[in-house]
């Protein structure tokens, strides 16, 4: 065990780090522990280090180790996953330390400039898909673009990702607001500011909120309140940019956006190229690789359509967000099968292009106004829109996954 445990652990602590959920994370490692000769393993989960006690023989080892802060690399979660459930023979902790020596030499599979090029077109797909217009769109496109690029060279330093977060949301919405300026003059329509939201698109941290619920629904209290918060402090850390540009530029509120007012065939089809774009351009964000980008394109076609068609019928968007979202975690559920990959890593990139953008703003803007009660009014949509989505994926799992259902 004094050479199995600590290589168990640093396994565990990849996973994590890479964005996968606590629950999983002890799943894989119960797997491995099996075919280590372990003959059972206790293990405790945070977001910042893990412990884990181990039996053999009558005696137990317990170890523990400190998690770097966390990160997201879909193609890592799907490397250690595979792992993990790869063959069921015997295994050494040798050849185990070998394997995680690989996966850790693999470096992103896309370049900076490809993942802000995908950024720049998914922002200005977020900001066509919410009512932008030519110029809030081109502009969130430029700014996303510079934005993301900015914020992968600055974490290639290392530095602090709240400040990071924060200044690439200041430098994103400040270009855009620059530009519009530029062009339109200080007329800020209800256009321009989903614009505004959508160049900071980059910044919502779509994986640890997921994850956060479905650890809380698997009773990983420590670990899911722990990401919880660390998904809460980044948005709050971009809405800290934000408002400081809003408040700069002096910029205006805008009215609530209005009721659906029925289909067009047309708008139908642009919509599905945009939510395709969208979903497409934060698979690349998560380092997945081509086939998973290409799928979570479909699938955020798929559920962003309906959930769009159902709120221009009269649906109010937090339901139709719910079941665009289920949506897409029961395709992901049959997709996943032939992808080899987590069902997370399909699910997540393909509702972010669902998030509420004018409710957004209308929260940030009325804030600095001094309005708090219609700033809570817009928060609170916010906030219902945003717990769909992640309700409307995890009752996905309850209904295609059976241990969901049935606690042991």
């Amino acid at each position: 065990m004094t050479d199995a445990l600590p290589v168990l652990l640093r396994f565990g602590a990849m996973m994590l780090r890479a964005g996968d959920t606590a629950f999983r994370v002890r799943q894989a490692m119960d797997l491995l522990a099996t075919r280590l000769g372990i003959e059972r393993l206790a293990v405790h989960v945070t977001l910042g280090g893990m412990t884990a006690t181990a039996w053999q023989h009558g005696r137990a080892t317990t170890l523990a180790t400190e998690i770097a802060p966390p990160g997201i690399d879909a193609a890592r979660i799907a490397a250690l996953e595979t792992l993990a459930q790869g063959d069921r023979g015997d295994l050494t902790a040798r050849k185990l330390a070998a394997d995680l020596d690989r996966i850790e030499t693999e470096g992103p599979l896309h370049s900076i400039a490809t993942v802000a090029v995908a950024i720049g077109l998914a922002s200005a797909a977020f900001s066509y898909l919410n009512g932008g217009d030519m110029l809030g769109t081109a502009a969130a496109m430029v700014a996303g673009a510079v934005g993301q690029a900015l914020r992968a060279l600055l974490f290639r330093h290392r530095l602090n990702q709240y400040a990071v977060s924060a200044f690439a949301a200041l430098l994103a919405s400040g270009l855009y607001c620059l530009i519009v300026f530029t062009i339109a003059g200080r007329g800020f329509s209800t256009a321009h500011a989903v614009g505004f939201i959508s160049s900071a698109l980059f910044l919502v941290p779509g994986f640890p909120l997921v994850a956060a619920l479905l650890d809380l629904v698997q009773h990983q209290i420590t670990a899911g309140m722990a990401r919880l918060f660390y998904a809460l402090m980044i948005l709050m850390a971009a809405a800290f940019g934000l408002s400081v540009v809003a408040e700069v530029a002096n910029l205006p509120s805008v009215p609530a956006p209005p009721p659906g007012h029925g289909i067009e065939l047309m708008s139908l089809l642009w919509r599905a190229l945009a939510s395709f774009a969208g979903g497409c351009g934060f698979a690349l964000l998560y380092n997945s690789r081509l086939r998973t980008v290409l799928t979570v394109g479909l699938l955020s076609l798929a559920g962003n359509e309906l959930r769009l068609a159902l709120h221009d019928l009269g649906m109010s968007l937090p339901p139709a967000t719910f079941l665009g979202a289920l949506v897409v975690g029961l395709l992901a559920s049959l997709a996943r099968t032939g992808l080899h990959v987590p069902r997370i890593v399909l699910t997540v990139p393909g509702i972010i292009i669902m998030t509420p953008g004018i409710y957004a703003f209308r929260t940030i803007v009325l804030l600095n106004q001094g309005e708090v009660l219609a700033a809570v009014e817009a928060g609170a949509i916010c906030c219902f829109v945003v717990g769909a989505m992640a309700l409307g994926l995890a009752a996905a799992r309850f209904a295609t996954e059976r241990h969901w259902l049935v606690e042991r």
